[in-house]
């Protein structure tokens, strides 16, 4: 299968809160989108992997996704090397994306920027054919894809274009709220977390609120990226 986008995450969770609505938009365009984890967030205060791991795939049907995988990296400890690097060629040779999205650059947490690099070296290697790679026991093409675009999570990063997201906005809630145990819920009796409170779940809306008042419509992402931005026309700008 041939994906148009795949968005990558360190943890489950870290696609939806930072890119669910374009995904969204631009599968109601006929778009295929997948979803790659790179760890199941094991280390995650609060749930199970196997808790997450449901709410992983509740997320995805909400989405309407064609696909989503993980990887299995540790969780907090997987890094940026050869190892790490093929098993991602290997899911970008796999679905030959066009866009891939992936972690901010830098963030609160390690495993974003981390994240956000491995994604990134991995696509560069995976248009070298040396690199040889195999999946099922078929050899692989070589596969760059066009665009990497990094998205906008726990730092406010001032980003490089924004998405208008606003007729999606709803998809994008519900597919962060199948998270159950990882977000605010007042009788929920696990131990509280930076994510757990009311002000982070009030935040994935004023935060889109705010980067579309900027722009002029009601909810936008916003994405930053490795390379100049261009387009055909300046009419093409919203």
């Amino acid at each position: 299968m041939k994906l148009d986008i795949l968005a990558i995450g360190a943890h489950p969770d870290d696609v939806e809160l930072s890119c669910a609505g374009t995904i969204a938009k631009e599968i109601s365009n006929g778009k295929k989108v997948g979803i790659l984890d790179l760890t199941r967030g094991e280390l995650g205060t609060r749930g199970t992997p196997e808790i997450r791991d449901q709410e992983a795939r509740n997320a995805a049907d909400i989405l309407g996704v064609s696909v989503r995988e993980n990887l299995g990296f540790r969780d907090g400890f997987f890094i940026n090397d050869e190892f790490h690097q093929l098993e991602i060629i290997k899911i970008i040779r796999k679905y030959q994306p066009e866009i891939v999205l992936c972690n901010a650059v830098t963030d609160r947490h390690i495993d974003h920027g981390k994240g956000s690099k491995l994604t990134s070296d991995a696509c560069f290697l995976s248009g070298l054919r040396r690199i040889e790679t195999q999946i099922n026991g078929n050899a692989q093409q070589a596969w760059r894809p066009k665009h990497v675009y990094h998205y906008i999570q726990w730092k406010n990063i001032e980003p490089d274009f924004v998405v208008d997201v606003s007729d999606h906005m709803d998809t994008k809630i519900k597919s962060v709220m199948a998270y159950a145990s990882q977000f605010y819920d007042p009788s929920s009796k696990e131990p509280s977390t930076p994510i757990s409170n009311k002000n982070f779940k009030d935040s994935i809306s004023y935060r889109a609120a705010d980067l579309g008042r900027i722009i002029g419509v009601s909810y936008a992402e916003g994405f930053t990226v490795e390379r100049y931005v261009a387009v055909d026309s300046i009419f093409n700008l919203i």
